[in-house]
């Protein structure tokens, strides 16, 4: 007596689901890694730019010269790491607090941007929103004979 043959429906099936599975989680995995290296060059971008505007105000011999270098800094930390310069918000702070920069202050520098998402489309601003907010701060202590001469 013949028994019956086990229906073969599924033949040939492995390679497409071998494929269709790996685009379903390869996709993502690659979105994920491109925004997250995004993230952490400008992430970088933005702690470089805070440590070298300090450096390079604290170092100035006055002020004017002090703005000159801070923005010339600014624009070469934001053309080395991608970063939007009319996204970028510098701050600077003394303390103890009043005038700034000043002769023998902490000069306390703040630089923060958002990192848009890749793919993210410009329709109703979506891109604004899928951004991510990085910021970095460093202190330099500003030499007592600061601008004297």
């Amino acid at each position: 007596m013949r028994r019956p043959r086990a229906s073969n429906d599924d033949a040939g099936n492995a390679p497409l689901e071998f494929i269709l599975g790996g685009l379903i989680l390869l996709v993502p995995l690659v979105y994920l890694i491109v925004a997250l290296g995004l993230i952490q060059e400008q992430t970088l971008g933005v702690e470089s730019g805070a440590r070298h505007i300090a450096r390079a105000v604290a170092t100035a011999p006055d002020a004017e010269t002090a703005r000159e270098r801070a923005d010339a800094v600014a624009h070469a930390i934001a053309d080395e790491y991608g970063i939007d310069v009319d996204r970028v918000d510098l701050a600077m702070t003394c303390r103890p607090e009043g005038e700034c920069p000043r002769a023998g202050a902490t000069l306390v520098v703040t630089v923060a941007t958002r990192v848009s998402l890749p793919l993210a489309p410009t329709v109703l601003g979506i891109d604004r929103l899928a951004s991510v907010p990085v910021s970095a701060s460093a202190a330099a202590k500003i030499s007592r004979v600061w601008g004297e001469g």
